[in-house]
């Protein structure tokens, strides 16, 4: 193998394959990266068996080969290197790989590329399309929800539902359940997988807030989806398992529901946080009664807040707790300017509803307390 590419090309190639290297392996290959002459370029892959990334990035050939190198030391070392300048790599004497960039040299110790896991690129046929600034503001309001406890491994999972014209992405942990629905640009047959947070935290950090689309390709039968995009592939496997039937959880009707700017409660719930964080990471919402808006409260030993925010407040006033950490999250992630909440009580689920907008609802459970 010998060729030549730009440092700035190779070093943004590592930098998107470097996400999926695994950190915890037996596998010694499994923390490389693999280096493979391609389609007049040079393709650079990177996998953990969850999730696997490829880039590819222009550059002059002139011998073909492929190599696995240590993907920190690799980046790192390129990351040294003049900006704007070109690098020649070269394999010599098995799995040695020389690198040149100006005054600069190094040799690297690699693994074959034969013992690299294979990671599936390219075959199929797209199954739809999605804008990608569509999908990732759906990521971002959706899969922070999954659980990171592999007790219930399907909750570490986002459920994605096709149908039609509409993708449903679905995210619940034991606290929380958050549901968003999007258009999708080529109309599919009704099917329904559930796909690693962690594989879409990823694609959210690639995608570009761009109406260009991202190519999405389901291979069931391989238990893998793909996403193709700007030179890009992220392919992750598929969780196995029945997703939980979500939509029982969520309230049909309220007896009170509040109206109120997001920004003015995430402000309120904030300090309420920082105090509760110190005891059990309670915090309490007044809603309705003598103040007619939202109070936040929350109380510890190290002190106690009270915090008012204006709301328009239908039904009946009530006091209802919630884990600080799950209020400060939707309120954080999804791009609303107001809100409205739906209750029922102390011991229902309070439901946020982003207002004009009925593709999203995001469900928090209460929190019981003594009082």
């Amino acid at each position: 193998m010998k060729l030549s590419v730009m440092q700035e090309n190779l070093a943004r190639g590592l930098s998107v394959v470097s996400r999926a290297v695994s950190s915890r392996s037996t596998l010694p290959v499994l923390g490389n990266v693999l280096l493979k002459t391609e389609d007049a370029g040079l393709k650079l892959t990177a996998t953990n068996l969850e999730i696997g990334i490829t880039c590819w990035i222009p550059g002059r050939i002139e011998i073909e080969g492929a190599t696995t190198i240590p993907a920190r030391l690799l980046t790192d070392l390129v990351g040294t290197l003049p900006a704007s300048e070109k690098v020649e790599l070269e394999l010599q004497g098995g799995d040695t790989l020389h690198l040149r960039c100006g005054r600069f040299a190094t040799h690297v110790k690699g693994i074959d590329a034969e013992d690299f896991p294979t990671v599936q690129t390219a075959g199929d046929r797209p199954t739809t399309r999605i804008a990608q600034k569509v999908l990732r503001r759906a990521l971002a309001e959706v899969a922070f929800a999954a659980a990171s406890d592999e007790a219930r491994p399907i909750l570490t999972g986002v459920l994605a539902k096709f149908e039609g014209n509409q993708l449903t992405l679905a995210a619940a942990d034991n606290y929380r359940i958050a549901v968003r629905t999007i258009e999708i640009l080529d109309a599919v047959d009704a099917v329904s997988v559930v796909i690693p947070a962690r594989s879409l935290h990823e694609l959210e950090r690639l995608l570009a807030d761009v109406d260009a689309p991202v190519e999405l390709v389901l291979a069931t039968a391989r238990n893998q989806v793909l996403f193709r995009l700007d030179g890009i592939d992220l392919v992750s496997r598929l969780i196995d398992g029945q997703f939980p039937n979500y939509q029982q959880v969520i309230p049909a009707s309220s007896a009170t529901k509040a109206e109120m700017d997001r920004e003015e409660l995430l402000r309120a719930v904030r300090p309420a946080a920082l105090i509760a964080s110190s005891s059990a990471n309670i915090v309490k919402l007044t809603v309705g009664g003598e103040g007619a808006g939202i109070t936040v409260t929350a109380a510890a030993e190290v002190g106690d807040y009270t915090g008012d925010v204006e709301a328009t407040v239908e039904g009946d006033g009530t006091t209802i707790a919630f884990n600080a950490r799950y209020l400060a999250d939707v309120l954080g992630n999804v791009a609303a300017d107001r809100f409205t909440l739906e209750l029922n009580g102390p011991l229902s689920p309070g439901v946020f509803r982003p207002v004009g907008d009925t593709a999203y609802v995001h469900v928090v459970m209460p929190v019981r307390t003594s009082s």
